[in-house]
């Protein structure tokens, strides 16, 4: 086993595009190593010849979980341990409720919920060993908020952010960061076919999804986040002294975030009393702290 004292190492799924391309290249470029995980290996064949073996490719589709292990394990041969898992491999969906199948709703989980998972619970046992390590989890804007037809990726979204703060509370005592990035739109290819799915439509809906489902498209080439400067921002948070659980990135996912925020604590005040008044009478006032 070669052990690089000092030296961060990577696994970055879906690391051959994109912000998870951004942040090996990143990463790289200073120094450091990274494992990079795609469904086709041949698509790092530029940054391995620009980085050589302080990349290693593999092959992985973030669905199979059992596969997550091996990953995890080819990395500590190689490098001798785990410093940052980055959990970004993963696609988008475009259907209403209806249009989803159980099977496309099942792809979302697996994709944003399940795999991420498997790499977690991997990847935990060397970090634990090594008193330190970072798990940055992947999500967008749409793990926070939804809006018509985006409904089955939002779904993968909101369970991987309720799972990792959960995870962040259960990590810390062992030194582990837990970051949830939530991404505006990037100029990636998300927003291209190959990555964003589209359900058999029903035209029912046509009058609800038409505008969505332009927007979207016609994106494609024109988005305001820059992942170059998405993965500078990244490893900075990563290196502060008091990091944030979320990291709103983008200006975009910050306004809408913000705006997100203020509506559900509206919600939240203006039906204060009929919530309240679900208690039984008298009883003192308490919040639960775990």
């Amino acid at each position: 086993m070669k052990t690089i004292s000092g030296t961060k190492t990577w696994i970055i799924t879906g690391a051959s595009s994109g912000l998870g391309l951004a942040l090996a290249d990143a990463a790289l470029e200073a120094g450091e190593f990274v494992v990079g995980t795609a469904r086709r290996t041949e698509r790092f064949d530029a940054l391995q010849a620009k980085h050589g073996d302080r990349l290693l490719a593999l092959e992985h589709d973030v669905r199979d979980t059992e596969g997550a292990a091996v990953v995890v394990e080819r990395a500590v041969e190689a490098f001798g341990r785990v410093d940052v898992l980055v959990n970004n491999a993963g696609a988008g969906q475009v259907g209403t409720a209806e249009e989803i199948t159980d099977a496309r709703l099942r792809d979302m989980l697996d994709q944003h919920l399940f795999g991420p998972a498997a790499y977690v619970r991997a990847v935990l046992p060397p970090m634990r060993r090594a008193g330190s390590g970072a798990i940055v989890q992947m999500s967008s804007q749409g793990g926070r908020m939804s809006f018509p037809a985006v409904g089955s990726y939002s779904a993968g979204k909101f369970a991987l952010e309720g799972w990792s703060e959960a995870l962040a509370g259960e990590v810390k005592p062992f030194g582990i960061q837990v970051l949830i990035v939530e991404p505006s739109r990037f100029r990636t290819e998300f927003n291209a076919g190959g990555v964003l799915r589209t359900a058999p439509r029903n035209r029912a809906y046509d009058q609800v999804t038409d505008g969505i489902r332009t927007n979207m498209a016609d994106a494609d080439g024109s988005q305001e986040g820059d992942p170059v400067r998405g993965a500078d921002a990244i490893r900075r948070v990563l290196d502060a002294e008091n990091p944030p659980l979320r990291l709103p990135l983008g200006a975009e996912a910050v306004r809408n975030l913000t705006r997100a925020y203020t509506t559900a604590l509206e919600g939240v005040r203006t039906w204060a009393e009929t919530s309240e008044s679900a208690d039984f009478p008298g009883m003192p006032p308490s919040v639960r702290a775990f």
